[in-house]
Parts: C-alpha cells; sequence; structure tokens
C-alpha cells in the first residue's frame, strides 16, 4: 500500500476527513461521519436545484463559496435593471 493510502486509511481509522479530501473541499472543521452528512447533503441540494429548476430559498451555507453566489445574484439584478453592479448592495436590517 502507498503511503498516500496509509495516511487515508489512519485517517479514515480516526473518524478525520482524509487530507487528500479536504485539500479539494470545502474548509470544515467536522469529524468524518458528519461531513460526509454534510456533503452528502449538499449535493442532494444541488441534485435537486438542477432537477427542479431554481429553488425559492436558497441554502447558503451548501455552497462552496457563497460570496460568489452572492455576487452573481447582484450581476444578475444589475444587468436587469440596467444599472452599474457597484452602485447596489445587500443590506440588513
Amino acid at each position: 500500500m502507498s503511503e498516500a493510502l496509509e495516511n487515508m486509511a489512519g485517517s479514515l481509522a480516526r473518524n478525520v476527513v482524509p487530507s487528500m479530501w479536504s485539500s479539494k473541499a470545502y474548509p470544515s472543521l467536522k469529524p468524518l461521519a458528519a461531513w460526509v452528512k454534510d456533503l452528502c447533503l449538499r449535493v442532494a441540494f444541488m441534485q435537486e436545484w438542477a432537477a427542479q429548476g431554481i429553488p425559492k430559498v436558497f441554502w447558503i451555507s451548501g455552497f462552496y463559496f457563497p460570496q460568489a453566489f452572492l455576487t452573481g445574484a447582484l450581476q444578475n439584478y444589475a444587468r436587469k435593471h440596467v444599472i452599474a453592479i457597484d452602485t447596489i448592495a445587500y443590506a440588513f436590517e
């Protein structure tokens, strides 16, 4: 068995996300079992979106990079209303 596989097996035995996976994934401090469950929920969200069309409500923390989604929403709004994107922003109360 290669060193990479030994490291992966050790991580799995300790219920830790293998570094080979975490280096390609979203940041998370969850143990392996919770991380896999979270990943499955994220995949299901994306599959439902692809199958059913744009959802009415978005699970923001389910995105790999939420900032890109929020910026994209601003871009779509700016294009639709023919205004400069730097003139609009999100506001919270």
